[in-house]
């Protein structure tokens, strides 16, 4: 059975339990949802494919979400292993749309997050600390 035939099943099986529906309306619903989610999820053809979606680069970092320009989808971070199905690496996707060389391919909340994290830990003073304080050690039966 069709994906978006899947899909659009699951949506107005959904919809069947908030309200009642007629036999007419179901299946008139299931064709139409299966019909829109194909144009949808289905890339309109291969020259958009090739060259992403025709996204801006930049309005694909939003605060919640990174769009991969690739495929349209929404992620926190765009892995390795998501590029890798693009047959991309980090390096030559950036490359591909013109996004600056050290560009991080996270949302930008996040990365902020992280950010704030690893400042309030602050490991570089902690690992000082230590190798000053601690006393040098004595060789023994020397």
């Amino acid at each position: 059975m069709d994906d978006y035939l899947k899909e659009a099943l699951e949506i107005v099986k959904a919809q069947a339990h908030v309200r009642a529906m007629t036999e007419d309306e179901m299946t008139s619903m299931v064709a139409k949802l299966a019909a829109q989610l194909k144009c949808i999820l289905a890339p309109a053809s291969a020259e958009t494919a090739e060259a992403g979606l025709g996204l801006d680069p930049k309005k694909a970092f939003k605060e919640k979400s990174v769009t991969c320009l690739e495929c349209g989808k929404n992620f926190k971070i765009i892995t390795k292993k998501h590029l890798a199905q693009h047959g991309l690496d980090s390096k030559s996707y950036l490359e591909k749309f013109g996004l600056k060389k050290g560009t991080k391919l996270i949302a930008k909340e996040l990365q902020r997050n992280r950010r704030k994290k690893m400042t309030d830990m602050k490991l570089w003073e902690k690992r000082t600390k230590k190798t000053a304080d601690k006393p040098a050690k004595v060789k023994k039966g020397a």
